[in-house]
This record gives structure tokens, sequence and C-alpha cells, in this order.
């Protein structure tokens, strides 16, 4: 959700809360539910799964190493979901003409420093700097050229956004905070 008047600009952040990570964290977990129970099953000589006979995977080697891999899988789910309930990433871009500040907030991970908060002054604002990757995975991203700070990227790495929607949004930015776009 986006808010655009002629002295404010806001763009709302989504964060880790989507349904990929979901469906990815949900995966990771079963599976590795699964590899714990197979090596179990290897282990205690009995079927906890059934449509795996614990008789075709012997406990030394491949049970420990299912096991391995288990235990392995719950800590990246756990970080998954963990990263999915503290919504890591979500925030805002604010760009406010009437105050003359450009804002920046996301949530982090919790700790002393799970407010990320950036403020600066839109004078400070040189450009906006759009950058073309070419290759098999083309890409394009714009960062905002801060004089003094140097460039802060404004698209999020996993947004796919096509070149036309990219340079749109960088356009529309430049246009309302009336900078020039330089293209890299």
């Amino acid at each position: 959700m986006n808010w655009r008047s002629k002295k404010l600009w806001l763009d709302l952040i989504a964060g880790a809360r989507k349904l990929s990570n979901v469906f990815w964290a949900f995966t990771v977990s079963l599976g590795s539910l699964g590899f714990v129970l197979v090596g179990t099953s290897s282990y205690l000589g009995r079927n906890l799964i059934s449509f795996v006979p614990y008789q075709e995977i012997p406990f030394y080697p491949q049970g420990i190493v299912m096991i391995f891999y288990g235990i392995g899988g719950f800590f990246i789910s756990f970080y998954l979901w963990c990263t999915i309930f503290w919504n890591v990433g979500s925030g805002y871009d604010r760009f406010d003409k009437k105050k003359g500040l450009m804002r920046i907030f996301r949530w982090g991970f919790p700790g002393k420093k799970r407010r990320i908060f950036l403020q600066f002054c839109i004078t400070d604002i040189q450009s906006i700097r759009i950058r073309a990757k070419e290759g098999p995975y083309d890409r394009r991203i714009f960062y905002i050229d801060i004089r003094g700070r140097g460039d802060l990227l404004l698209t999020r790495t996993d947004e796919n956004l096509t070149p036309q929607e990219v340079e749109e949004k960088a356009a529309e930015l430049a246009f309302f905070l009336r900078i020039p776009i330089e293209i890299i």
C-alpha cells in the first residue's frame, strides 16, 4: 500500500510475512520432521512412517545422517518461522516535502537495534540511480544517492518488478523530489 500527495510520499514495505515464506517454512518443517522420523525408525527398528520400511535404511551411516539433516532442517525452519513472526524487513519509506525529511524505517531481529531508522534531509538527495544488471537474470534496481553518505537501496532484493515497473517507480519518485535520474 502506498500513499501519495503533493507534499508526502509514503511507501509501506512488506516484510517476511508473505505466503511464499510461510510455504517454505512449512515445507522445511515437514521435510525435517520426515528426516528425523526416518532416522529414528532405523534406530528403533520399527516403522514410524508407513511408506518407508526401516529395513532398507541401516542406522549406521544413513540413519545418523538422516537425523543430522532433520535437526539441521529444524534449525532452518525455526529461523524462517521467527522471521515471519517478527515480520523482519517490514517498514516504510517516507518522503515529506513539508518538513524536508526522508525517513526510512525497517523492523529487524529482536535486540537493541531491532528498529532501523534512517533520517536524511531531502536537500541532501542528489539523484536516483538505476542500476541495470544484464545477463540471464536481467534486473534493475534503484538507489538514492545521498550527499556524503553514498547510495541507499530502495528496491527490495526479493521484489520481482519488471524493468519497466522499476523505471516508472524511480521516475515518479524523481519527479516528486525534483531530482535527476542516473542510469548506471
